[in-house]
């Protein structure tokens, strides 16, 4: 076949080789499909180098492949996604129909057949359609359109269902509390008084209880309960507030006296006087006793020196009722039955903050352990809320209504949450989360208003006391390693005891 007969039929084969020559065959038993050149050439018109790539007769598909070279099956591969197929084999000169057939018989064979016959978008006329050319865009990574999903991506549901990842795991359930009492004590002669504050768990698991005249020591590992004084039938305790250690515990009395005790040897450390009536609240911060009165007076005593008090806070217009030291020492919060809720420093004469949103006495009042400057306070009946505060700015950070009056506030050093006791009209104790304000638990059993708290040394057991003259002690927060709830230490019975 001389030159112009190969122009002509547009298919450049080798000298020698007829183009009746060429045809394609599929081996059944190989492992892919094959190019194989099955001819009769002239061996003068023959290269050895040519005769040992050609097959010399058909027989030979029983002795293996007839390539120099293994092609594998490629109709399952994604060759678009490394880009393997942009740019088209340039159109040799005189090709023509004959060109392009072969062109996609070869990419048929060497792609599969999903590939054999696509003309990509805008083939103009007069050009062939792209043959691969991988040479130029090995490994070159490219983004893959077939919409298939990652096994890594973030939802097996695939990318078009809305889901992420963190939305379809599943919520953490909320934490049990029990809603019963582990166990309750009787209180007889425990006041029904807003005002005061009769109960108090020292650091050295010993709970202080206020009845009548006398106060009382009841030890929370042994049950032993101990007679700690009687102020005498003219007098009467109308507070109580162990110091931060436990060792010693003041006692306020109806006469406007403060009392320091040694709790371990029950002995009367010292008698302090300046009020002019009942002392109902007390405070004590690393070094001084804070006491607030009826007579609306704050006064801060030191025992290191001989006076009575060293200083006089004034600035209610009401009995002062609620008292709270920050954690550092370095904020005095009151709350009076003037609706007032004031913030003290340590040097000051006058108020640094006076908040004044609440609209009934603010006795409960309670510091965040793991928030500097952020304070609570809860309001009486006609207010019902209970309200965050930045003592930094003044600014009032958030509110909640509970409904009831609120008693008391105590906040859980193990957990950030928060416990609420409550009076009319239903008498609940309420745990909350904060910032969320979520209610955990909502506990019931006082038949009267729940006036007094007061919380365990390890933060997972808090007491409460009310008119009905029982104390209930109640698990009500995890403890500072596991969050799971906290069970009976087997310590304390579930019988009914008497405080006295």
């Amino acid at each position: 076949m001389d030159s112009s007969q190969r122009r002509k039929s547009g298919i450049n084969l080798p000298a020698g080789m007829s183009e009746t020559s060429l045809r394609l065959n599929t081996g059944v038993g190989s492992p892919s499909p094959l190019i194989r050149t099955l001819s009769s050439p002239s061996p003068r018109t023959m290269s050895p180098r040519t005769i040992s790539n050609l097959t010399s007769s058909p027989s030979s598909k029983s002795t293996g492949a007839c390539s120099d070279r293994f092609i594998p099956c490629r109709s399952s591969s994604r060759l678009h996604t490394f880009g393997l197929l942009d740019k088209a084999s340039p159109v040799k000169e005189g090709g023509g129909g004959n060109n392009e057939a072969y062109s996609r018989l070869l990419r048929c064979e060497l792609f599969g057949p999903d590939f054999g016959f696509s003309s990509p978008a805008g083939t103009t006329k007069g050009s062939s359609s792209p043959a691969s050319s991988p040479s130029k865009n090995m490994l070159r990574f490219k983004t893959d359109s077939s919409g298939q999903n990652s096994p890594y991506s973030g939802s097996i549901l695939g990318q078009d269902n809305g889901l992420s990842s963190e939305s379809a795991t599943p919520p953490k359930p909320p934490r049990k509390v029990p809603k019963t009492p582990h166990k309750v004590l009787d209180a007889p002669s425990l006041q029904d008084d807003f005002y005061l504050n009769l109960v108090d768990w020292s650091s050295q698991n010993v709970l202080a209880v206020g009845l009548g005249s006398c106060v009382y020591l009841w030890t929370a590992t042994t049950g032993k309960v101990t007679k700690l004084c009687d102020l005498g039938p003219n007098d009467g305790v109308c507070s109580v507030q162990w110091t931060r250690e436990g060792s010693y515990i003041s006692v306020g009395t109806s006469l406007g006296k403060v009392q320091v005790w040694d709790g371990t040897q029950c002995k009367k450390v010292r008698t302090m006087g300046g009020h002019q009536t009942r002392t109902g609240v007390l405070a004590w911060s690393s070094r001084i006793l804070s006491s607030g009165s009826r007579d609306r007076n704050i006064l801060q005593h030191d025992l290191r020196v001989p006076s009575d008090y060293i200083s006089k806070l004034v600035g209610h217009k009401s009995e002062v009722c609620g008292l709270k030291w920050s954690h550092d020492d370095r904020e005095l919060a009151s709350g009076g039955n003037d609706n007032q809720l004031l913030v003290w420093n340590q040097h000051s004469a006058q108020p640094l903050l006076k908040l004044t949103e609440h609209t009934a006495a603010v006795k409960a009042i309670a510091w965040s352990p793991h928030q500097s400057n952020l304070l609570v306070s809860g309001g009486g009946t006609a207010d019902r809320c209970i309200r965050f505060w930045n003592t930094g700015n003044g600014n009032q950070l958030n509110h909640v209504d509970t409904g009831s009056q609120v008693c008391n506030l105590a906040w859980s050093k193990n957990v950030n949450e928060l416990v609420s006791t409550h009076g009319y009209s239903q008498n609940q104790i309420m745990v909350w989360k904060y910032p969320t304000l979520a209610k955990v638990a909502t506990l019931t059993g006082h038949s009267m208003r729940v006036l007094y708290l007061a919380m365990s040394p390890d933060g997972q057991t808090i007491v409460t006391g009310a008119g009905d003259e029982t104390l209930r002690f109640w698990n009500v927060f995890p403890s500072v390693k596991s969050p799971a709830p906290v069970r009976d230490s087997g310590l304390w019975s579930l019988g009914r005891t008497q405080i006295r």
